[in-house]
């Protein structure tokens, strides 16, 4: 029951998947960078803001941006639920997990706003 509250229903198999597939896009983000900084050592303030003036490196961003944060909610979860149980706090264990939660969804919808509003200037 817990599971359903905290977990927003998916199942484990969705979360071994996002988890993946978000790993796969942080890691294409990365090497894109690494090999774009390589390619490019006398970078300049305005090349710099020219590739992420380009629609596609936005997108890219964003979808990166998204992929950091469903990869960290899914693996914070499974860390929470491990590690704030019953036999660690008794009956209070469920109301700080999801409190402790909450408040990582605040962090983690406060980094996505933000994240739009660097990239997008809203």
């Amino acid at each position: 029951m817990v599971t359903s509250i905290t977990n927003l229903g998916r199942s484990g198999l969705s979360d071994w998947f996002i988890q993946r597939i978000s790993a796969v896009v942080m890691v294409a983000y990365i090497v894109f960078l690494v090999a774009y900084l390589v390619i490019n050592p006398d970078l300049d303030f305005n090349q710099w803001r020219a590739l992420f003036a380009q629609l596609w490196m936005r997108v890219f961003s964003v979808i990166t941006l998204l992929s950091i944060v469903a990869h960290a909610w899914i693996g914070l979860w499974a860390v929470l639920t491990d590690y704030i149980t019953t036999q660690t706090l008794g009956s209070k264990a469920t109301a700080v997990r999801v409190f402790v939660q909450l408040m990582l969804a605040l962090v983690a919808v406060t980094y996505v706003v933000w994240g739009f509003d660097i990239l997008w200037g809203l």
